[in-house]
């Protein structure tokens, strides 16, 4: 297929994988570098939780190789708490400081609530004609009512994606479904799992061969439109994201990069 995969995990900075995915004797520090010496994406997480300083995009940048990318979620003073109702320019502020990452700036995921259903759509009218046209942005919707011809035809005009998550709150099959109708020139996945049960991040718990088949076959297909697919895996999927977004780069014939070579690395430094 033409279209680029780009396949890694929902945050790096987690004490559970070290050991087991990062070397013995990692420093958090050096979570990052080694990080993306086995995936060349990562979504990050605490954006989403305060817009970081420039200092720590310009971090990022400089402790990651030339290809690496990242995807960063959108602030929820935003999303949650103004229902995307800007009230203090933090949209601006938010895109500007995204663009500071420069080549390896990916998408921007705007996840919004449970809460936030249809009748929030005037809200949305707003809120799309003012995204960066230069920056790629995919929205997160978790009800179920957002899923429409109408909807998609909006998006569609923006060239925003609608982020198709493999959890509980839409059903799988119409997720897949819309890998064959991208509103995008680009495919934003994310695999969260049915719930948050799993609380040892440190190994696989629960086998999601088969969820992680379906979305294959439908990968392998989407039309020739959509360049590039970005796909995260969460430790809640099967219990430990590291090997899940491994076992996902096997299926689609990518190089996946063992945890005990990233030893041998560390040594080799």
């Amino acid at each position: 297929m033409a279209t680029t995969l780009h396949i890694g995990t929902q945050g790096w900075n987690y004490s559970a994988w070290a050991g087991v995915f990062y070397p013995d004797g990692t420093r958090a520090a050096d979570f990052l570098p080694t990080y993306a010496r086995a995936f060349a994406t990562v979504e990050v997480d605490s954006t989403f939780y305060a817009v970081p300083p420039s200092t720590t995009v310009r971090g990022w940048y400089d402790r990651t190789p030339a290809n690496f990318i990242f995807a960063l979620k959108f602030p929820q003073t935003v999303t949650h708490e103004a229902r995307l109702r800007d009230v203090d320019g933090t949209i601006d502020i938010f895109f500007d400081r995204a663009r500071e990452l420069r080549e390896k700036l990916g998408p921007v995921l705007v996840q919004l609530g449970p809460d936030f259903g249809p009748e929030e759509l005037p809200a949305l009218v707003d809120f799309v004609p003012r995204v960066p046209r230069d920056i790629r942005v995919a929205i997160e919707f978790r009800a179920r009512g957002w899923m429409t011809p109408g909807v998609l035809a909006f998006l569609r005009d923006y060239g925003i994606a609608v982020a198709l998550v493999d959890g509980s709150w839409i059903p799988r099959r119409w997720m897949i479904e819309l890998l064959a109708r991208p509103t995008a020139a680009f495919h934003y996945i994310r695999w969260m799992g049915p719930n948050r049960f799993l609380v040892d991040h440190s190994r696989i718990q629960v086998d999601r061969t088969p969820e992680l088949r379906k979305w294959v076959g439908a990968i392998e297909f989407v039309p020739d439109s959509v360049t590039d697919i970005y796909g995260y895996m969460s430790n809640y999927f099967a219990g430990h994201a590291p090997r899940s977004a491994r076992d996902l780069q096997e299926m689609l014939g990518q190089e996946s990069i063992d945890p005990d070579m990233l030893g041998e690395q560390m040594r080799l430094l």
